[in-house]
């Protein structure tokens, strides 16, 4: 059952997610609005005729006005002013060179009224000209409507529906005990369509989660509120971990340097780790584990290859760049040939698809092989991922890279961490 109130926590945003909310409002505004169009001045006073034929294409969170521009030398820009909720008012300016201007940061699906200006070099504005846009339902809103919170190991899980693709915050708050109100405790900023993530860090005693949107105007949403038992969650015991090798597993490389696939938890993140061998012409490169008990995974984070015998591997050579996570609790589960690429779920003999993943790209932007110092830093800090909550029960994994950031026919991963219930 979850309750949705209304605006309450608008006050609650931490500094960081204000001052975050006010960075995304100042580029907007400044956005095609240089203050250039101050710079140049003219001794002309004469005022500009109006803006005429004034059209309305409204969509989500705003509208796009076309006009008919005035036929004056000394015109500069058109100005747009308008109140965009209670408390905002904004300005847009267009170029003299285009016959449109945009206006949106609409808090709701509602008339609004926008007045036009025809601004001339000596800043003289026109007549005003006011026009009613309809803004349809605004991205943030939308989103909203999609929300969903769902139980998961130690926390919440939060999917959104962002199809729109525009700059939003989903701000997750829940009881603080101390100031005696719901703090934030995730804010999640992205433009990115599916929005899947989870906090963690709770127990499994009944807390009071709540989930609102922003945008980049600071526009906030209801706040939808759910009590979730978050599931038992620990680090799975490497102690109990072994090799489980079979027939189809990848050959292993580097032997006589150290590299072997028990170092894969072996709880150090420096090298060695696990090494195949270069050369066989094979795409897929496997390992298999036995985790020595049952578990219910949740998550994993995986180390890769970052500085070693004075190189940065780091998003290059064996380094994985998709792979899958295969499991099973069948009892001595035997060897298939597994494929390169399948759906999560698929079963092949005694083994099921856990997941596909994908290494995140380089945060610094630039392309595998020049990478720099922050991208070294993110591949040493290793990547974690979530099991889906749908993968069942296994004890032991093949872990199969089927493409490496080297396009190579050998991968190296210098250690695997999984967390689950392991009740």
């Amino acid at each position: 059952m979850h309750l949705i109130m209304k605006s309450s926590f608008k006050y609650i945003l931490s500094p960081l997610g204000i001052l975050l909310v006010a960075a995304l409002s100042v580029v907007q505004m400044s956005c095609g609005e240089k203050d250039s169009f101050n710079d140049i001045v003219s001794s002309d006073k004469a005022q500009p005729g109006p803006v005429t034929k004034v059209e309305v294409n409204n969509y989500a969170g705003g509208a796009l006005i076309s006009y008919d521009l005035p036929a004056a030398e000394n015109l500069l820009y058109i100005l747009a002013e308008y109140k965009i909720n209670d408390r905002v008012t904004r300005q847009t300016k267009a170029s003299y060179y285009a016959d449109t201007i945009r206006v949106d940061g609409f808090e709701k699906e509602q008339p609004y009224e926008v007045t036009l200006y025809a601004v001339s070099r000596a800043e003289v504005r026109s007549e005003p000209v006011t026009v009613t846009v309809n803004p349809g339902k605004p991205a943030y809103l939308d989103a909203y409507t999609t929300v969903a919170m769902e139980r998961d190991f130690g926390g919440v899980n939060i999917t959104v529906h962002n199809q729109y693709k525009q700059a939003i915050g989903v701000i997750v708050i829940t009881d603080n005990p101390t100031e005696g109100i719901m703090t934030p405790v995730e804010q999640y900023y992205t433009q990115l369509e599916y929005v899947n993530f989870s906090v963690r860090g709770f127990d499994t005693t009944a807390h009071n989660f709540g989930v609102y949107i922003t945008d980049r105007w600071g526009n906030i949403s209801d706040t939808l509120l759910e009590t979730i038992h978050p599931i038992y969650e620990t680090l799975v015991p490497k102690s109990g971990f072994s090799e489980y090798r079979l027939s189809s597993d990848s050959p292993l490389g580097a032997t006589g340097l150290g590299w072997n696939t028990t170092h894969l938890w072996d709880g150090s993140t420096g090298e060695p780790g696990w090494h195949t061998e270069s050369g066989t012409g094979k795409q897929l490169q496997v390992c298999t584990f036995d985790m020595g008990a049952t578990v219910k995974l949740s998550r994993y984070k995986i180390w890769e290859r970052g500085e070693g015998y004075g190189n940065d591997y780091s998003y290059g050579h064996g380094n994985p760049k998709t792979w899958t996570l295969w499991g099973s609790n069948v009892a001595a589960p035997q060897d298939a040939d597994l494929p390169i690429s399948s759906e999560p779920g698929t079963v092949v003999g005694d083994w099921i698809n856990l997941g596909n993943f994908d290494c995140p790209p380089p945060p610094s932007g630039n392309p595998p092989g020049q990478t720099n110092a922050q991208d070294l830093a993110f591949v040493q800090a290793g990547f974690e991922f979530n099991v889906p909550l749908t993968a069942p029960k296994v004890r032991y994994i093949r872990f199969a890279v089927s493409s490496t950031w080297g396009n190579t026919d050998f991968a190296h991963v210098l250690e695997l961490s999984f967390w689950g219930d392991t009740n």
